[in-house]
């Protein structure tokens, strides 16, 4: 992408008022939204949350299934000068209620079932709530639609917070302004390619950085947008072939279980895109995708973090020969791969990811402590100036230039004087043919410091039998050096997963396989 981001930001309402106001933009239970029709809901709903007695910066979450209320809040809210909180919808009430405090949000809205399971007393004195429904309903008496946001915008004002998962401690507000979502959808819209007879189907939660942009990204290009609440991977397959989708985003847990499943010509023929973010794609996965949709469509691997949206994508013509690589930067986005001292690592020298440019977040909300930990000036060798996100993430730059993930510092496993990265040991297990998913954890052990345990959920054919975990152990021992071999293999069923649907290894951790 050749335009600079200072001239290329803009207010996060404006993603929308210049595309064909006749085209499909929004498909959902409630109907199928034109252009011209969805900048209208747009200025409605902005409209009514003006009259709730909010004021410009004010906090306003919503804590809803994809609805069409809950796809148009994100540019609704940012028209009206207001700080979009989404809450994944699978979270509980005490999960909400800590973040409706956190964020000091002055309203939520809800349906009535969320509503109900929300205690009433002082924890929400400070915020009203309201039923979709009964939102829906104010907006058709509403007679001065608020219209787009004055090009003079200050594109560094805030316009959401996403909230983390809370795998490790309590979740944290992600702060992002307008010019970090509008920028990261020109980026995503940019290098997948997207145009205006793209059609996305939107799976992911929306309160996720990477389901959100299914919406935003496809809106830059001028497309339409699907999202979908789906019960069984059955149903993606089956919206896929209706609606003849172009662009499927999703997490390594999903894709598993897409790949599993016997697809129809009608919901392949259609589709031109695959992505992937949350995880890294396997080589198996690889092929097994290659298998069901063929040459004819890109398969898309991605990383990124909350902190930064998005770091990296693979061109997808590089993906058959480099699949566990995470590829180079996406538009508007500087990375570099530092050492300890930080400075920038030799080829293939393991070093922290760090993400820098425009995408970066203004760090995370009422929190100074973890901000400063994670959020630091770019180092001496970065072009571009001002704050840069510290990862966390050990990766190495080949010596072709791609990028490749070795593993988050935090999940290292140390073992008899040896780090060893868990993602070295899932590949394995899953290329043996006998895993789908895989997770390694260090255990605590008197001997080595830290022993591998490997929980595995086996292929859809295969039992849970020890005949099957010796035949698991027989292959590690055979392409992983002695000090990578686990010590307990766990057969599930079927994986814990997190809000935003990657596995959580948290709860993995904490499980008793006495």
């Amino acid at each position: 992408m050749n335009i600079a981001p200072e001239t290329a930001a803009f207010p996060l309402d404006h993603l929308t008022i210049d595309k064909d106001p006749d085209a499909s933009a929004l498909v959902t239970r409630s109907g199928n939204l034109s252009y011209k029709m969805l900048n209208h809901r747009i200025a409605l709903l902005a409209s009514w949350l003006r009259d709730q007695g909010v004021v410009q910066g004010d906090r306003v979450a919503t804590w809803l299934s994809k609805t069409e209320l809950a796809c148009i809040m994100p540019l609704a809210a940012a028209r009206a000068g207001l700080v979009h909180v989404p809450i994944n919808p699978l979270l509980k009430q005490a999960q909400v209620a800590y973040i409706m405090a956190d964020s000091g949000a002055r309203l939520l809205i809800s349906n009535s079932g969320r509503l109900k399971t929300l205690a009433d007393g002082s924890d929400d004195a400070a915020w009203s709530r309201f039923e979709d429904k009964v939102v829906e309903a104010a907006l058709e008496s509403i007679v001065n639609p608020i219209q787009p946001s004055a090009a003079t915008t200050n594109v560094d004002d805030l316009a959401a917070i996403l909230y983390t998962s809370g795998s490790t401690g309590r979740p944290k507000g992600v702060m992002l302004s307008h010019a970090n979502l509008t920028l990261g959808a020109l980026s995503v819209a940019d290098y997948l390619k997207l145009s205006a007879d793209d059609r996305t189907i939107c799976v992911l939660p929306l309160s996720f950085d990477y389901g959100q942009n299914q919406l935003l990204s496809t809106w830059a290009a001028g497309g339409c947008a699907v999202p979908l609440d789906y019960l069984t991977p059955r149903d993606v397959l089956k919206v896929c072939a209706r609606e003849q989708i172009t662009t499927l985003a999703a997490v390594p847990p999903l894709w598993v279980q897409l790949v599993e499943q016997d697809w129809p010509e009608e919901a392949v023929a259609s589709m031109r895109r695959l992505t992937n973010s949350g995880g890294a794609l396997t080589p198996t996965l690889v092929k097994q995708l290659r298998g069901i949709f063929g040459e004819k469509t890109d398969i898309y691997a991605m990383y990124g973090l909350t902190e930064a949206f998005r770091s990296t994508y693979l061109d997808p013509s590089l993906i058959d020969d480099n699949p566990t690589s995470m590829g180079t930067a996406i538009p508007f986005a500087e990375i570099l791969v530092v050492d300890e001292n930080g400075a920038i690592a030799a080829p293939d020298q393991p070093g922290e990811l760090v993400h820098c440019g425009p995408l970066v977040a203004q760090g995370y909300w009422n929190d100074p402590e973890r901000t400063a930990q994670r959020f630091k000036p770019a180092p001496a060798a970065a072009t571009s100036s001002g704050t840069a996100v510290f990862s966390g993430d050990t990766v190495k730059r080949g010596k072709d230039g791609l990028l490749y993930f070795v593993s988050r510092d935090d999940a290292m496993i140390k073992s008899s004087g040896n780090r060893i990265s868990p993602t070295e040991i899932e590949e394995s297990a899953v290329e043996s043919g006998i895993a789908a998913e895989a997770v390694a954890l260090g255990v605590p052990d008197e001997r080595l410091g830290q022993a591998i345990r490997l929980f595995v959920r086996p292929v859809e054919n295969m039992s849970e039998t020890d005949a099957l975990s010796d035949q698991l152990e027989n292959y590690l021992k055979q392409n992983l050096p002695n000090f990578m071999h686990p010590r307990d293999i766990i057969l599930l069923s079927e994986f814990p997963k997190n809000p935003n649907g990657k596995l959580d290894r948290n709860l993995l951790a904490s499980m008793d396989v006495e």
